[in-house]
């Protein structure tokens, strides 16, 4: 370490800093490496209060609300997407800067603070490309027809005698570039929605960054540790915040606090019962404290006193129990499908079969715990932090302070990890009401991890039962999915929900998947509220939501019926994906239709040698196909898994992964791969390893010493492909997760003859399984 390293070290230790954890770097030497810390950056971790002003320099051309040129001719894409470790801002950058024919180098992102301007502001359901696409292909066709014109005007020629290439217009062997095109012609066209709807776009044939492999452009701020995350703002005068959360969700009333022993903790400074008039944190108390160290051993030392609510003894087994009962009452829930014929169907079958599927509730365990820093500043109330829906927390901050919305604003920072979990912005309300409580006065809440868990909004445990009328030659003519479980959307984004053909409302986040494109005849698929989950915890959005869990049915009841009838189950498949009626597809989201899920399946058989290939004893591979996350806009999906079962410790080893995809227009490569493999390794994280338990109205796990995801020593060798395509981009986020959990039950049938049907399946329950067949 030199001088003023060692200086730098020693100035931090006095100031209480230790290493951040950005700060550690891996560099290259050479042919070695060298590890180190760098110095933390401060100036990182403060709320730049000046930002919002500078978002549009001095002189800076903006034909649109989502992008500007500079006169040095720096070009600023706005994002109103949360950055997550996924790439979004260069993703969506590029778009705009491919059709405008930016200078990649000179292109830089901000990340937005909430203004109705914007109009929809999240970040899930994997929208987010597939919703920008349109938009900003048009935002960059406006700068460049204004960069073209006006450089036209400036090189003495006609605008068609001029090219846009890299941040210049060219005109023969003559150029000017845009940034001194904004400088010396102060262009200030700007377009509407609909002009911009209007103007020509560049054929995929030259696209010069969609597709390519190109840097990303926040890769160097996440590695000298100036990216400044929600859990690093600071504001001058701040204090810390941990909440004491109450037995149950719902319903618990504060009797009485004690904060005899919290006094001794130095640094304390009071406690607030919160009230709440959103009701999104009823019965909370938080502690205040001037560091947060002094905010978590002061929080431990308050003894509380409450009244719970009336799920302080339910269990999981509870809410399964009741998701049968739901089931098996055929009056209730919303249908997505409801075709003619379907009982009638069934009621001639030579055949019917049937069975049901389960999955244990699962948390999101993102990396950064939830945390908010609230103040009132200038006339408004600030929110900072980060978050995937700031258009629905918004109201509820507003309803929460009983201020008008426009009162509020939400300062956007990136997510230590997201995953849904932050669609739910519920953390950012107990900050503000805390600061409300202290005269507006800027408050910082943190919630430790045990804390986190505790307040998570989990995936739901879910309750499926699928059905198939069979004729005379086995063929199936009718099919019936009912899937019970917690409707997130109902919970937190009723208006978002979507009517089912029978008129009733339904959440299609608790049901999509189900509704497949295979040719089954007459189909049913039923949504169903479990109420009884909803009472006892808020369900929460959590990567490909029910895409999670209804393949995992389907996937697995398909593959059952093959095996029955002596039928390679990739061929069975193939044959029900006919493209014919509401699977023929339509323009631009699922142009193709069923034909192009037939498609990532044929290839995936090849790629795999599915049935071809010689295996080891118990070991065998799986497959599964679905089309993403939603039948609106589809993402074609087929996925294989091959994996060995251990019949003495019940233990199954995943060994690889292939997923073959059809996400139309790829625009990051790198970026879409990244996305594919996270997400399979979340769907075999919910398969083999990722569940939790309601025990007593609450999750039993409160930390990694019992809640086991997917270690890094599980991780399979993983091949992905993307078909090309030139068809609208789709999502990516979620649907790398589906295929993955019923590809591994199918593997598991394939490789020991034993068939799970709950997820995640445990060693316990393979063993379980293999003794039930011994003994048959």
């Amino acid at each position: 370490m030199g001088k003023l390293e060692r200086i730098a070290a020693q100035q931090d230790r006095a100031a209480g800093l230790g290493p951040s954890r950005r700060s550690f770097l891996l560099t290259a030497a050479g042919s070695a490496f060298l590890f180190g810390f760098a110095r933390q950056g401060r100036a990182a971790q403060v709320y730049p209060q000046s930002a919002p002003a500078a978002l549009k320099e001095a002189g800076a051309f903006e034909p649109t609300i989502w992008c500007s040129i500079a006169p040095d001719g720096w070009v600023n894409v706005n994002i109103i997407r949360a950055e997550m470790g996924q790439h979004i801002g260069t993703a969506l950058a590029r778009i705009i800067a491919d059709e405008m024919e930016a200078d990649w180098d000179k292109v830089r992102i901000t990340y937005v603070d909430t203004d109705p301007k914007w109009g929809l502001m999240v970040t899930g359901g994997s929208w987010s490309v597939w919703m920008t696409w349109d938009q900003f292909r048009q935002a960059g066709a406006a700068a460049r027809t204004v960069m073209v014109e006006q450089g036209a005007k400036l090189l003495g020629v006609a605008p068609a005698a001029c090219i846009a290439r890299n941040g210049k217009v060219i005109a023969g062997n003559r150029s000017i570039s845009y940034g001194d095109i904004v400088s010396r012609a102060h262009p200030t066209k700007t377009y509407t929605p609909e002009e911009m709807a209007k103007l020509p776009l560049k054929p995929a044939s030259e696209h010069r960054l969609i597709g390519k492999d190109v840097k990303a452009l926040d890769i160097p701020s996440k590695t000298d540790g100036t990216a400044i995350y929600g859990i690093d703002a600071k504001l001058d005068g701040m204090v810390y915040a941990r909440p004491k959360l109450p037995p149950t969700r719902y319903g618990s009333k504060v009797v009485s606090v004690d904060d005899s022993e919290a006094k001794k903790v130095k640094g304390y400074i009071r406690y607030i019962v919160l009230e709440d008039p959103s009701d999104t944190v009823p019965g909370w108390v938080a502690v205040l404290a001037s560091s947060y160290p002094a905010a978590i051993r002061a929080t431990d030392a308050l003894k509380v006193v409450w009244t719970p609510g009336k799920t302080a003894n339910v269990t999981e087994q509870d809410i399964l129990d009741y998701g049968r009962k739901q089931i098996a009452n055929k009056a209730g829930g919303s249908c997505v499908f409801n075709d003619p014929g379907v009982d009638e169907t069934f009621a001639k079958a030579a055949k019917v079969v049937e069975q049901t599927y389960t999955c244990s509730s699962v948390l999101h365990y993102q990396l950064e715990p939830m945390n908010a820093l609230a103040r009132q500043h200038e006339g408004k109330w600030e929110v900072h932090c980060g978050n995937q829906w700031q258009s629905l927390f918004l109201p509820v901050i507003a309803k929460a302070l009983q201020v008008p919305e426009s009162e509020v604003v939400m300062r956007s920072y990136l997510l230590g990890g997201g995953f849904g979990r932050r669609l739910n912005g519920d953390y950012a309300v107990p900050a503000a009401l805390i600061s409300k409580a202290i005269g507006g006065k800027p408050v910082k809440l943190i919630l430790t991890r045990s804390d986190d868990v505790l307040f998570d909004s989990i995936r739901s445990p879910s309750v499926q039962t699928v059905r198939a009328a069979l004729g005379q030659d086995g063929a199936i003519t009718a099919w019936q999915h009912h899937a019970s479980a917690g409707w997130p959307t109902r919970v937190m984004a009723s208006a978002f929900m979507e009517k089912g053909v029978d008129g009733k409302p339904y959440d299609q986040f608790a049901i999509a998947g189900a509704d497949h494109w295979y040719d089954v005849g007459p189909m049913r698929v039923r949504a169903l509220d479990n109420e009884l989950a909803s009472e006892t915890f808020r369900p929460g959005w959590l990567r490909s939501v029910s895409s999670g869990w209804t393949p995992w049915a389907h996937e697995s009841f398909l593959d059952e019926i093959a095996h029955a009838r002596k039928l390679d189950p990739a061929d069975y498949r193939l044959s029900l994906l006919d493209s014919k009626g509401r699977n023929a597809g339509s323009s631009p989201n699922s142009v193709g239709g069923a034909s192009r899920q037939a498609n990532v399946l044929r290839h995936l058989v090849e790629k795999c040698g599915y049935g071809k290939v010689s295996l080891p004893a118990d070991t065998a591979i799986g497959i599964a196909t679905t089309f993403g996350q939603e039948r609106a806009m589809p993402t074609w999906t087929a996925g294989a898994v091959q994996v060995h079962v251990d019949r003495k410790t019940g233990v199954v080893t995943c060994q690889k992964i292939w997923l073959v995809l059809d996400a139309g227009t790829i625009i990051d490569p790198d970026g879409a791969a990244a996305q594919t493999e996270g997400g399979a390794l979340w769907g075999l994280s919910m398969a083999l390893f990722e569940g939790t338990e309601i025990v007593d109205g609450n999750v039993r796990d409160r930390n990694l010493n019992t809640y086991t995801p997917l270690r890094i020593a599980d991780v399979p060798e993983m091949d992905v492909e993307f078909l090309p395509s030139t068809e609208k981009p789709m999502g990516l986020g979620e649907p790398g997760v589906t295929t993955i959990a019923p590809a591994v039950g199918n593997a598991i049938f394939n490789a020991v003859g034993v068939r799970l049907r709950h997820l995640p399946i445990r060693p316990a329950d393979v063993l379980k399984a293999l003794k039930e067949k011994g003994n048959a």
